[in-house]
């Protein structure tokens, strides 16, 4: 009887150690299925060390754990406290993992105090971080485009200017980019050329330009500090001043040839109108000029004027339209300028 219970209880126990061999095998191949060993073991030996279950997780998270953990091994070798989820969080936010190490790397190399929250916002806000630490060690040099600008004497004066900015990296949050300084730039290029008296006094010393200028107030606002801001080029360009006169001579010449042919459009209106109103006249007189024919011919019929009479008139009338025609005559003559005759005269 005890034989038997011996021989149960070991029974059990070989059923109780292949249950727990056969989850321990088990388990072990869902390690191996899950766990990338290869990257584990090498962050392990890099000294940055994830744990499996962490891998796990990354792995079910489907995000790219091996970009993760290269990452996270430059940092840790550079000297840079962070956690591989940080990394995780701002990869599965969308931000370049790569472009905030390298930015990180580079600060702490230059002693630059840029946080690890810093460079990911700047990341996450599209901007270059990378670009924004370079140009906080090494100052960067851009140029406007050509500036047209008129001086007092109405002459253009082109010119293209150069600024060397330094990134502000406490800044570039919210800060306005390299396009803001230039048209400021720009705009201070024009009012500067305009307050010069002549465009040579401009072309001798450029410097007035740069020296009207304040770094201050067009860096304000921006993720960027002006270090210097220097003219480049500069040449001559039209007379502006001149054209604009010429210009506005030919408007005025058009105006006043638009007045003059409205007057002469109504010098001509005018001239139909009395030439109209002369042929109403002239009908008029004939008109009249009838009656009084028509009057004389009564006259006669009544026996009131008679035909001597009558005569008499048309003789006077005449001898009047003759004496008037000699005086015509005789005006026209004074008219015409005097001629020598051949004899050396005057005709």
């Amino acid at each position: 009887m005890v034989m038997n219970n011996l021989l149960a209880l070991a029974f059990y126990w070989w059923i109780l150690i292949g249950v727990v061999a056969l989850l321990l095998v088990a388990l072990l191949v869902v390690v191996i299925i899950l766990v990338p060993m290869h990257t584990w073991f090498r962050a392990l030996m890099s000294g940055a060390h994830i744990s499996m279950f962490r891998l796990v997780g990354m792995k079910l998270r489907k995000v790219d754990y091996k970009k993760i953990v290269n990452q996270y091994i430059l940092a840790r070798k550079a000297g840079i406290k962070i956690y591989d989820s940080e990394i995780e969080t701002h990869m599965m936010a969308g931000g370049n993992v790569e472009q905030v190490i390298d930015a990180l790397i580079a600060a702490h190399s230059a002693k630059l105090d840029l946080t690890i929250e810093e460079a990911m916002a700047i990341d996450l806000a599209g901007r270059d971080v990378v670009l924004a630490v370079q140009t906080s060690v090494k100052p960067r040099v851009i140029k406007t485009d050509r500036i047209s600008a008129i001086a007092k004497d109405g002459i253009e004066v082109k010119v293209i200017a150069q600024v060397t900015i330094k990134a502000k990296l406490d800044r570039i949050i919210g800060g306005a980019d390299e396009e803001t300084i230039l048209a400021r730039v720009g705009e201070s290029v024009v009012a500067s050329v305009g307050q010069g008296p002549t465009h040579s006094a401009i072309m001798a010393n450029p410097s007035l330009i740069s020296k009207s200028m304040n770094p201050r107030d067009i860096d304000k606002g921006t993720a960027f500090e002006i270090m210097s801001i220097d003219i480049c080029d500069i040449d001559v360009g039209e007379n502006i001043g001149a054209k604009l006169r010429i210009d506005e001579a030919d408007a005025k010449k058009r105006i006043s040839q638009a007045a003059a042919e409205e007057r002469k459009a109504q010098a001509i209106a005018h001239e139909q109108e009395m030439k109209a109103k002369t042929q109403e006249m002239k009908a008029v007189v004939l008109a009249a000029e009838s009656k009084v024919h028509e009057a004389m011919a009564e006259a006669l019929k009544k026996g009131k004027v008679g035909v001597m009479d009558y005569y008499k008139m048309q003789n006077m009338q005449a001898d009047t339209n003759m004496r008037n025609s000699f005086s015509n005559s005789k005006e026209s003559k004074s008219d015409r300028p005097e001629r020598p005759d051949h004899r050396g005269g005057m005709m």
